[in-house]
């Protein structure tokens, strides 16, 4: 039986006399869409729920990684990287920022996704080894540098590959085809097989070379020291020096909260490293400070300017960031961006910097060195050449499960060079943790460190220029 009452009777009648408005669905937020990345070689499916990377040639369109949304405009990765995406000067062009990495990437809406991203990508080796090869020459800026003919690579290797090849003889023609590049950044995984280059004449940064040069230190540079400390899980180390000299080990630019941490946490606790470190009486009190990136093997570069933030009292840029933006044409590039260094709101150290470094420095350790060029206040670099490696690096995963990465950026100097490939060059040259030096308990560039920061004016100490402020003589 139903039962109706005076009142839902009344309103069942208005409701027939008048028309009723109807209520349209809410409007997908304006990031919502199919966007294309400038450079990097990308697509990007923003949804309600979630962000969806393709990664994209003009032979191969493959799923990549993905992201949750978390916020608006705000999605989270896996590892806890938070990538944020705002519309830029309309609704058709955007940026996307990552809480691990330094500067944006331009986004330009495309109307859908290209048919070939939407079928199942074919496992045969031969359209593996194509979606390499297609990657590495739409994106790869280096290969003039380096000296490779990248046609006449893939001349020599792809009749190797048929489609009865194994993945471990793949993974050999792989490691093959790209040792000549000797790019750190260039690596292959496939399960328990690695590879990656390394500049020639140099040494990969490893857990058992931290360990090595670590206890030397300890035991050789460190043994008068006072207020000897380790932080992050033993990657930054810090102690004060007679004279006043203070000395800040740092190995890599990540892991400081612990392997699986979120970017968020890896900053916190570097902040927290560094309120202990650069108290007010220390960074009043200190004549020269000693940065040792001998042995450091990247990670985040906007940990590297978070430092670089605790060293100046005035703004600067760091430098600026560019990607190869042409898949035929390796000299054209996005519109460098410029990375500014702003000092922090703590207690900052602007005296005598010397910074340590050498061949085993890597990534963002040559980013880090790079942002204090033009640092106001004296600069001076010690040891030998960095690896000579400093962009972000594109990961790509084929469909049998392969991964492979490669850097596609550069990082310009106030004047606009760059030391991919070559490193960066010390201004003072020191051997630096050779057999020669661990035998005879010599470390020619700390004792030469320490030497430049009590008399940096001693004429023994000449750099063979003359510079001014961060030594700017790049």
């Amino acid at each position: 039986m139903r039962i109706v009452t005076a009142a839902v009777a009344a309103l069942t009648l208005a409701a027939l006399a008048v028309p009723v408005a109807t209520v349209a669905p809410p409007r997908p937020p304006a990031i919502d869409g199919v966007w294309r990345t400038d450079g990097y070689g990308a697509l990007l499916v923003l949804g309600r729920e979630t962000l969806r990377e393709y990664q994209t040639t003009s032979v191969s369109c493959l799923a990549g990684g993905s992201a949750r949304r978390t916020g608006p405009g705000a999605y989270t990765t896996h590892d806890g990287t938070v990538l944020t995406v705002r519309t830029d000067r309309d609704q058709d062009h955007a940026r996307l920022a990552a809480d691990s990495s330094v500067g944006h990437r331009q986004l330009t809406r495309v109307p859908a996704l290209p048919a070939g991203c939407t079928r199942p990508a074919p496992k045969d080796p031969r359209a593996g080894f194509d979606a390499l090869w297609q990657t590495f020459e739409e994106n790869y800026p280096f290969f003039a540098r380096k000296d490779v003919d990248w046609h006449a690579v893939r001349d020599r290797y792809r009749p190797q590959v048929h489609h009865d090849t194994t993945g471990p003889e793949l993974f050999g023609i792989f490691s093959r085809m790209l040792r000549p590049l000797y790019d750190i950044h260039v690596a292959v995984e496939d399960g328990d097989r690695d590879f990656s280059g390394v500049r020639p004449g140099t040494e990969a940064p490893s857990d058992e070379l931290d360990a090595r040069t670590k206890d030397f230190i300890e035991a050789r540079d460190l043994r008068d020291a006072t207020h000897r400390q380790d932080f992050a899980a033993g990657l930054i180390t810090y102690a004060d020096l007679r004279g006043d000299l203070g000395y800040l080990r740092i190995s890599a630019f990540e892991h400081f909260a612990g392997d699986d941490a979120p970017p968020s946490a890896d900053r916190a606790e570097l902040d927290r490293v560094l309120d202990t470190v650069l108290t007010p009486s220390r960074t009043r009190r200190l004549k020269g400070l000693i940065i040792d990136l001998r042995v450091n093997d990247g990670g985040s570069d906007a940990l590297g300017i978070r430092v670089a933030q605790r060293l100046t009292d005035t703004p600067y840029t760091a430098y600026t960031k560019r990607a190869r933006n042409d898949p035929a044409d390796p000299t054209r590039h996005t519109r460098p961006e410029p990375v500014p260094v702003v000092p922090a709101d703590t207690p900052r150290y602007t005296g005598p910097v010397a910074v340590l470094t050498g061949g085993s420095t890597v990534s963002a350790g040559e980013t880090f060195t790079q942002a204090l060029f033009d640092r106001p206040g004296r600069t001076v670099r010690i040891g030998q050449p960095t690896q000579g490696v400093f962009s972000d690096t594109m990961t790509r995963r084929l469909p049998d499960g392969m991964r492979f990465t490669l850097p596609n950026e550069e990082y310009l100097t106030r004047t606009g060079r760059t030391f991919d490939g070559t490193g960066i060059p010390p201004h003072l040259t020191e051997p630096v943790f050779t057999e020669e030096e661990f035998a005879k308990n010599r470390d020619s560039a700390f004792d030469r460190a320490v030497t430049f920061l009590r008399d940096p004016a001693d004429p023994r100490q000449s750099t063979g220029q003359v510079c001014t402020g961060a030594l700017r003589c790049m």
